[in-house]
């Protein structure tokens, strides 16, 4: 079967090409890709090539394709899977495999799977693992972002405390504790203070920090003080660059205690300083964002980690019971991560976008991996519209959705598009 699809052969090298995939094998499975949405972490592999620790080092003759936050529906299935997985079945795969302690992983490090292709193969790695997990949602975008999701869960499931005297860890965020979100209006932010309010262990005070004005209104737009309220949580949104004193700011808000649960969103050595100094005793301090820099370093408080017991953890991902969760969550309503999708694509704007990443605003891009448009910004949607009607009639539907990208969006799209 012919694929199309993007391909990582170096530094910034990144090809969209058309090739022949081999006959599945028994133990593997072809499915068709429908979306991916681009994340940091393909930036930081085209950035590094061979030297990312997924990458292979022999790439530039042997590439891969780049993507792992996907979502399609399943072609064939070899004999070793049939009796678990059927022809028509939507799909979504948890990338980090863990497969017999590689860092191997879809997305970097497979010449036939990624989410930047229009067909892939799935090899036997990604089931072995139980890391192929069937969908059952309306919207293959939805699918996708099962992933980044999923890296949201497992950094709340990673927190961890103590009590005086024990040593037994107690994991998770202190439940009805105070929980400060740092940076926390980018894309991965957002599905933070989402499922801060949704999950079933919630935070009795949530503050979300950052310094620019329209990205905090467009979070508390979407994560309204009211509905935090009714769900037990008081959400507070807060420009630490419009105060004199953000430190004294902050603890004011907890009464002088501190905060239990810190998360920092970006890799800026003043915000994790920030965050060591409003730990409480016993706080968790978790480094979500992943620095480009292998010498990225910050100073902490170590007088406090020895007598305050304070402490810090980082994750990088989910785990496959995360994505279970966050594809739960979904399926109920709980949570609606369509609020990370700034921006849509067709697969020949892969590139461009995976290697300029950091200097376009917004939060997610989603791909189209059967079409070819420019990457369109959703909040220009209506100017695009005025020369091309597919985008006047998207524009109608987002607006119909808070401004939102949806299934119904999606659905038009699927049926309409004919680039």
């Amino acid at each position: 079967m012919k694929t199309r699809a993007a391909r990582l052969y170096g530094v910034n090298d990144i090809r969209v090409e058309e090739f022949t995939l081999p006959k599945i094998k028994d133990d593997e499975i072809l499915a068709r890709v429908i979306t991916n949405s681009i994340c940091m972490s393909d930036h930081k592999a085209a950035d590094q090539g061979a030297s990312h620790k997924r990458v292979p080092k022999d790439v530039a003759t042997n590439p891969i394709i780049l993507g792992h936050e996907f979502c399609g529906e399943i072609l064939e299935v070899g004999k070793k899977w049939q009796a678990k997985f059927k022809v028509g079945s939507k799909f979504t795969i948890q990338p980090a495999l863990n497969y017999k302690g590689t860092l191997d992983a879809p997305g970097y490090s497979f010449p036939y799977i990624g989410g930047n292709a229009t067909h892939i193969i799935i090899p036997h790695q990604v089931m072995d693992m139980d890391c192929l997990l069937t969908y059952d949602g309306d919207a293959y975008f939805l699918g996708g972002l099962a992933e980044p999701v999923s890296c949201v869960v497992g950094t709340f499931h990673a927190m961890y405390h103590t009590k005086g005297g024990s040593y037994d860890h107690h994991m998770g965020i202190v439940e009805g504790g105070n929980l400060a979100i740092l940076a926390g209006v980018g894309p991965m932010g957002l599905c933070a203070i989402d499922y801060a309010v949704h999950c079933d262990r919630k935070p009795g005070l949530l503050v979300v920090t950052d310094i620019d004005d329209a990205r905090l209104k467009r979070a508390a737009d979407l994560y309204t003080v009211e509905d935090a309220k009714k769900n037990g949580v008081n959400l507070v949104y807060l420009n630490t660059k419009g105060v004199a004193d953000p430190l004294a700011t902050l603890m004011e808000l907890t009464g002088g205690k501190g905060y239990d649960d810190v998360l920092v969103m970006a890799p800026v050595k003043a915000l994790v300083e920030q965050a060591d100094a409003i730990l409480a005793k016993d706080g968790c301090l978790n480094f979500f964002a992943g620095p480009g820099r292998t010498d990225f370093s910050a100073t902490l408080n170590f007088y406090n980690v020895h007598y305050a017991s304070t402490h810090i953890v980082g994750t990088s991902g989910g785990n496959t019971d995360d994505m279970r969760e966050s594809l739960e969550m979904m399926s109920k309503g709980l949570l609606n991560p369509a609020a990370l999708v700034t921006h849509i694509g067709g697969l020949g704007a892969v590139g461009e976008t995976v290697i300029n990443l950091p200097s376009i605003p917004g939060g997610k891009k989603m791909i189209f991996t059967h079409f070819d448009f420019p990457l369109t910004a959703i909040d220009d949607f209506a100017e695009v519209g005025k020369t091309k009607p597919l985008f006047a009639e998207l524009d109608k539907l987002v607006k119909k959705h808070n401004g939102l990208w949806s299934a119904e969006a999606e659905a038009y799209l699927l049926a309409n598009c004919k680039e």
